[in-house]
């Protein structure tokens, strides 16, 4: 084997998997859903007893239809599992960079488990349920189902399919190490809305079962309480699910502009906390805060100091609840269209002045007075329209006999054409091309070289109005800096003169770490390499971090996904194309079950208003009684 081979052989593929490892995970993935489909069939063939009896005590435990209690119960522990092993895998591949295959990381294996078992609770629920949904979808030899249930099986199938497409897009483009890439989207998107899928199917199963449901709310003990308490939990699945597209900004290494990390958290406040407030009453945007924070921390602690990995930053979210509860005391949450408006005025006004607090005291790229004005339009356009939809979204969820405020024309096409337009208008990145003249003092020298940097920009003003300026270390190899500090630095520089910038933290410039000196402003990413690894798989020479050296700026992108390269460009842009009709097929699809599930309220009527959520103590209970709203 030659040296340049015996090298190259030390990286890890840069392209696809090789087949050894795709043909077996090809006939697993195969023969699973063969025995799904079998196990299916035997069910509805009256053959299969276990599942039977499994659903039953499902049922039992939840006051939930059996259709509707286990998918619900599978899902949760799925996405749980999911999204411990996304960040788990974001973490990974930032310390670590690219890995040997499918199965070769840790991470992936949580990842693949909590998608398949979604995927698995939505065929569940199609075969569990033989009842006749007055307004279910009519599927091919099933009649009409839960529309739950249907939208569960659509996003778990889609997402679970995200995997193999993921190895598909890297054997012809490389691999996109950014949580954007189509496939990616395509994974975490079907997790993140299965949430909300759950959480119809769980609406579905109470106005189906009203008396059961009422029993299990009236039971003492642990099983009491978390029936009643489950849509406070649901609530705030739904925020982490909607939160999750924030994970580059969490992690501190962003590939989009930095206008997007404001927009994107103040539309899933907008939308998950208001919806928690209508449908839980009194304390559910706080309490959908709560578990937001509770499971997100966890992760946090679990990734970071228990795994050894990049610490997972997160947005609070707590101003923004207790906005929408003040909201409450004011506007009636009866009319939901209004209180979900008013609550994303203040959500994108005086929450996102608090999330820019909190941008500075922990996220990893605090929020600069550069993404003004542009981040505040953004932001509160997305919260407003949010606001709505999450309006609408309460609304939907609300049980049957609740006041339901009637939609004002235009205002949710309205709030839908807001909310894509400031996707879109936050989406094109430029890049200039000025000039860093670098100077590198040796703080370690010998095989573990580290360095402190003065940065001269050409032109001195380059980075007057950054939205982040700083030196990025990650990838390194062993996950290990200084034997204390995982795989990734961001270091910030520091003006000392007009133009001439210094960094006070030394940073990694040998073996396996990327270092580069990333310069954005509201509109544009670009990048100058300060050190990189020869890499033969993708292949890419190095680039050396010698004392004093000039390089020109290009495109961040170029860097940090340095391994994608190559496909056509067509064919590139046709995946995108793909991706957005999913991604549209998904949002119509979650708009048509809420949209059915809201007119078919009144029709659903099986007793007085509220029944399915049942009386205790004089008094009605706060999980989601339209009473209990102020």
């Amino acid at each position: 084997m030659t040296p340049y081979l015996t090298v190259a052989a030390s990286f890890a593929p840069a392209r696809g998997f090789p087949p050894s490892q795709v043909i077996p995970a090809s006939i697993v993935a195969v023969l699973i859903t063969i025995g799904v489909a079998l196990a299916a069939v035997r069910y509805r063939q009256g053959r299969f007893g276990a599942l039977d009896r499994l659903a039953a005590r499902a049922e039992r435990f939840s006051g939930l239809p059996r259709w509707a209690a286990l998918p619900i119960a599978m899902t949760t522990v799925s996405l749980v599992i999911a999204v411990f092993g996304f960040y788990w895998d974001v973490a990974w591949h930032i310390d670590k960079g690219r890995d040997n295959g499918p199965f070769s990381t840790p991470a992936h294996y949580p990842i693949i488990i909590g998608l398949l078992g979604i995927a698995i609770a939505g065929v569940t629920s199609l075969t569990l349920d033989t009842d006749d949904h007055a307004h279910g979808v009519r599927l091919p030899k099933l009649g009409r189902v839960s529309v739950g249930g249907a939208l569960l099986t659509l996003c778990g199938m889609v997402a679970l399919a995200g995997f193999p497409l993921d190895d598909l897009w890297h054997t012809l483009f490389g691999q996109d190490v950014t949580l954007w890439g189509p496939t990616h989207i395509q994974m975490i998107g079907g997790a993140s809305l299965a949430t909300i899928a759950a959480w119809i199917l769980r609406e579905e199963g109470t106005r189906r079962a009203p008396d059961l449901h009422r029993n299990a709310l009236d039971r003492p003990g642990v099983a009491g309480r978390l029936t009643r308490y489950a849509d406070v939990a649901v609530g705030g699945a739904v925020l982490i699910g909607l939160s999750t597209l924030q994970g580059e900004f969490d992690f501190g290494v962003p590939q989009f502009r930095a206008v997007y990390h404001p927009l994107l958290i103040m539309l899933a406040a907008g939308i998950a906390l208001v919806a928690a407030r209508i449908r839980t009453g009194r304390g559910g945007a706080l309490a959908a805060a709560i578990v937001f924070i509770a499971i997100r921390g966890s992760l946090t602690a679990l990734i970071g100091p228990g795994l050894g990995r990049t610490t997972l930053h997160f947005p609070l979210y707590v101003a923004e609840a207790g906005l929408v509860e003040l909201v409450a005391l004011v506007v009636s949450t009866r009319r939901q269209i209004l209180f979900g408006a008013v609550s994303g005025v203040l959500i994108g006004t005086v929450g996102l002045a608090a999330e820019w607090g909190w941008s500075q005291v922990w996220m990893p790229l605090p929020w600069q007075s550069a993404m003004w004005p542009l981040g505040a339009v953004l932001g509160f356009v997305a919260a407003v329209g949010g606001g709505v939809l999450g309006g609408a979204m309460g609304r939907a969820l609300l049980p049957p006999g609740a006041a339901r405020q009637r939609s004002p024309r235009l205002v949710l096409p309205l709030a839908w054409a807001g909310v894509f337009a400031v996707i879109a208008i936050a989406l094109p990145m430029s890049a200039h091309d000025y000039k860093a003249t670098v100077s590198l003092k040796d703080v370690t020298s010998g095989p573990q070289r580290s360095v402190v940097a003065t940065v001269r920009l050409d032109p001195p003003q380059a980075a007057d109005n950054a939205t982040w300026f700083d030196l990025t270390s990650w990838q390194g190899g062993n996950g290990l800096f200084q034997s204390s500090i995982v795989g990734q630095w961001v270091v910030p520089l520091h003006k000392v003169a007009p133009g001439v910038y210094q960094s006070t933290t030394p940073v990694p410039v040998y073996g396996k770490w990327k270092t580069l000196l990333r310069l954005a402003t509201v509109s544009s990413l670009q990048a100058v390499p300060i050190y990189l690894p020869a890499d033969p798989a993708i292949p890419a020479k190095a680039v050396p971090a010698t004392p004093t050296f000039t390089r020109t700026f290009v495109p961040d992108k170029q860097i940090l996904q340095r391994e994608a390269v190559g496909g056509s460009v067509a064919l590139e842009r046709a995946a995108y194309v793909l991706l957005g009709l999913i991604g549209l097929i998904w949002i119509a699809g979650i708009a048509f079950g809420l949209r059915r599930l809201d007119r078919s309220a009144a029709s659903d009527l099986r007793g007085p208003p509220n029944n399915a959520y049942g009386v205790r103590s004089g008094r009605r209970l706060r999980s989601g009684t339209a009473s209990a709203a102020v």
